[in-house]
């Protein structure tokens, strides 16, 4: 189904010390001030970004920045086990991508091949929600309030705040609140990232259960990343470790995984220079489940 999200400022930069243009480090050295520590939600991005993203059927994705304010793209599934779909999502910020420390209001809608923009049940709004974000020189504060109902008295409420405290070290936490006519509760969750110059551990622990993750650069073309999941909710504990090859000679990257649910995958993504696309192929296989999925896409603009 579609969604439309609302941001009341632009994200800053990513959950990453390792910058492109400069030494990796936290600290930001050109007035001994610490830097934003980024969102709560890319916590661990470093290391889920090693892992491959599973592709199944046959998708194509079309981008296209209109202007330096605006950018659509049109997504084509073909799938064998969901109903094949059309999807068009647009952005629009009220800013410039240069001016990354300015805040500024973004708004981000989809709409599907049903001509679905909200989610929507037999009329009726299912689900919809409300996010606002400020970006201090060294913290982060969030608040997210998903579907308020007056009349029925339910309401779903989550608060992040994130806080610099050293020039390795980034602590905060998540608080969850939902209230209904039949039970009311809240989680607390505690987090904390320390980086080092070539490494980044993160860990989430609460009520609800605990995610650590680990990930490393070992070098300019080999990162890999371990994740540890356990729920108190569905009691549940998953370990996961992927890596991220990168050939730059053959415009090629390989991302792989194995994880102790006895699921092996693997994604390639090649490069089809001059021209602005990538050709995706993937396979997953769960050996528990005696099940294999493949899919192939293109990613152009």
């Amino acid at each position: 189904m579609g969604s439309v999200l609302a941001l009341s400022s632009r994200p800053g930069r990513q959950n990453s010390p390792f910058p492109q243009d400069r030494p990796p480090s936290r600290w930001d050295k050109r007035d001994g001030r610490l830097p934003n520590p980024g969102s709560f939600d890319g916590l661990h991005r470093n290391c889920k970004d090693v892992f491959p993203q599973q592709v199944e059927g046959v998708k194509m994705i079309i981008n296209k920045t209109l202007s330096s304010f605006f950018k659509v793209s049109h997504t084509f599934h073909l799938s064998a086990v969901a109903p094949s779909n059309y999807r068009f999502h647009v952005e629009y910020l009220q800013s410039d991508i240069d001016s990354k420390e300015t805040s500024s209001p973004m708004l981000i809608g989809e709409m599907d091949s049903s001509g679905t923009v909200f989610q929507t049940q037999q009329s009726q709004f299912v689900t919809w929600q409300f996010e606002t974000e400020y970006r201090g020189s060294d913290f982060t504060a969030a608040v997210t309030m998903a579907n308020p109902d007056v009349l029925r008295e339910s309401v779903i409420m989550v608060a992040h705040f994130l806080q610099s405290v050293s020039p390795q070290l980034v602590l905060g936490g998540e608080l969850v609140y939902h209230r209904g006519r039949a039970e009311e509760g809240g989680i607390l969750t505690l987090a904390g990232q320390y980086s080092g110059p070539n490494w980044v551990a993160t860990v989430n622990a609460g009520k609800g259960g605990a995610h650590a993750s680990y990930y490393h650069r070992a070098n300019k073309q080999i990162q890999v990343g371990v994740e540890f999941e356990a729920s108190t909710r569905t009691q549940e504990t998953t370990f996961s470790f992927g890596y991220q090859m990168e050939l730059p000679e053959a415009n090629m990257t390989f991302r792989g995984m194995l994880d102790s649910r006895c699921i092996i995958g693997g994604v390639l993504e090649k490069r089809l220079c001059p021209l602005p696309a990538t050709l995706i192929m993937g396979a997953f296989v769960n050996h528990r489940g005696d099940k294999l999925q493949v899919g192939l896409g293109v990613n152009v603009g």
